[in-house]
């Protein structure tokens, strides 16, 4: 299934993409944009545009510019000949009810005026990128690089949302491991830990794309509002990073104070076995000595000998009792 969208001066509006071909064939072609279901679908839908057989050949088969794009689903931002661009990135969703980060592809070709484009994956940004094309004073001045610059947003504005859930998570978390529950908390910790571990391998490509992108509009020495744009992203993207980077260290301390507890606990029950062991074993001793029924032994005929006995031992356990009671083992 493709979408198609074009910019002829007054804001991008949709357009049956049967039509794409003849409206790029006009002495003024407008700006295009067609969005396809699936990263497979981008070489049709590039020839389908008008975008130069020996462009698609060489991006299928890896090839571009002598550096091949590669795997298609490996995240990438390449330069290809004439200046065209081809982004591969990751895509991020989160669910606050199973606490799960998902992770899917959005790949865009940008070829002169025409910006083919694909997602795969539960994000669904295609939404959240037409937002950011009706706002247009928040986007880069050339319009052919409106639709990139909407992608990137929408990325990074989707790794914020992910961020947020993720923090929020991580406070729920945190009241699991201070408060007494059934459920392992260092399993739940661990959990989100490998989330946030996702996400962030998700951004790594976003985070080498942006400095190359500044360093180009550095090049044109001009303080163009594409440079502020960019700049302000990859300022929101390294937040967004750090902020991830505090939860997972967050999470971690969680776990080192949940094993700390854990250990006290553990002592805690070890002095209280230890201390009722030395009780018993006072009176066990008493009762051996004189279960040995030697011909010779003492007090073995006397009369009170059995209560002076059993008086022993409950004396000793009574008195090694407030013993371990006074020192905080029982």
């Amino acid at each position: 299934m493709e979408s198609a969208w074009v910019h002829a001066g007054e804001g991008w509006t949709a357009t049956p993409p049967d039509g794409l071909l003849a409206l790029l064939a006009a002495p003024e072609p407008p700006t295009a944009w067609v969005h396809v279901d699936s990263l497979d679908a981008i070489a049709d839908a590039a020839r389908q545009a008008g975008i130069p057989e020996s462009v698609v050949r060489r991006s299928a088969e890896g090839s571009v510019t002598g550096g091949g794009l590669g795997d298609p689903r490996h995240p990438q931002l390449r330069r290809l000949a004439g200046g065209g661009k081809y982004l591969v990135c990751p895509t991020l969703a989160y669910d606050p009810r199973t606490r799960d980060v998902t992770t899917g592809v959005w790949a865009a070709l940008v070829v002169d005026d025409v910006t083919i484009t694909a997602e795969e994956g539960p994000a669904d940004l295609l939404d959240a990128v037409l937002d950011n094309l009706r706002d247009e004073e928040h986007l880069p001045q050339d319009r052919p690089g409106h639709v990139f610059a909407a992608v990137l947003t929408a990325l990074v504005r989707r790794a914020g949302d992910v961020e947020l859930g993720i923090g929020e998570a991580v406070a729920d978390v945190e009241q699991v491991v201070f408060t007494p529950q059934t459920d392992d908390p260092a399993e739940v910790v661990y959990d989100l830990k490998r989330e946030i571990a996702e996400a962030r391998r998700a951004l790594v490509p976003l985070l080498s794309a942006f400095p190359e992108l500044v360093a180009e509009q550095e090049d044109s020495r001009r303080e163009t509002r594409t440079m502020r744009w960019i700049r302000r992203l990859d300022t929101v993207l390294t937040k967004v990073d750090r902020h991830l980077d505090a939860h997972d260290a967050l999470l971690g301390d969680m776990l080192s104070v949940h094993l700390a507890r854990v250990s006290v606990r553990q002592n805690e029950d070890m002095r209280k076995i230890s201390g009722w062991a030395a009780i018993i074993a006072v009176p066990t001793l008493i009762a051996g000595v004189y279960g040995m029924n030697f011909d010779h032994m003492p007090e073995l005929h006397w009369l009170l000998g059995y209560p002076l006995s059993v008086l022993l031992m409950a004396a000793s356990a009574t008195v090694l009792y407030r013993l371990f009671k006074r020192s905080d083992w029982l």
